[in-house]
């Protein structure tokens, strides 16, 4: 089973409204060019960026913008942000096991600290990386073809 793709597209979401100069104004149909998609699936991850203090939105047209300096959004905010896993963590267990079994009875406490763990590796990892990092391996604005021909 895959995580859902809201987090590489937040990822490159908030990548756009980093390299776009600020007096553009960011809309979801231009994201939703870049990311080829549609601009409702935009509006969605939006919202969970804004809840998460990432961005800003101005209603209508006006505009999305970061909250931050990208080099103080790391990929695990991000990914806090959108996916949605919660407290009980990115692996979810089999909770209707065969009492009966000896594997059964125990394979929830086996697994646990594994999977614990490989958790943790994943938000290390993701809290080294910042939006900032992510935007070296994109052009300046003003080396790109065009904004319009790009978003």
């Amino acid at each position: 089973m895959q995580l859902s793709s809201r987090f590489p597209v937040a990822v490159q979401m908030l990548i756009i409204l980093a390299w776009c100069p600020e007096e553009l104004k960011v809309t979801s149909e231009m994201m939703a060019l870049s990311v080829n998609t549609n601009p409702a699936l935009i509006r969605r991850i939006m919202g969970y960026l804004k809840r998460a203090g990432l961005i800003a939105v101005t209603p209508g047209a006006g505009g999305t913008r970061l909250t931050r300096d990208p080099a103080g959004i790391t990929l695990l905010e991000i990914y806090r942000a959108v996916e949605l896993t919660g407290r009980e963590g990115l692996f979810g267990l089999h909770e209707e096991q065969n009492l009966r079994c000896p594997i059964g009875i125990r394979i929830n406490r086996i697994l646990r600290p594994h999977l614990a763990e490989a958790q943790e590796a994943l938000e290390r990892s993701l809290a080294g990386v910042t939006v900032a990092k992510l935007l070296e391996g994109v052009p300046p604005f003003g080396q790109a073809i065009s904004a319009e021909q790009v978003l």
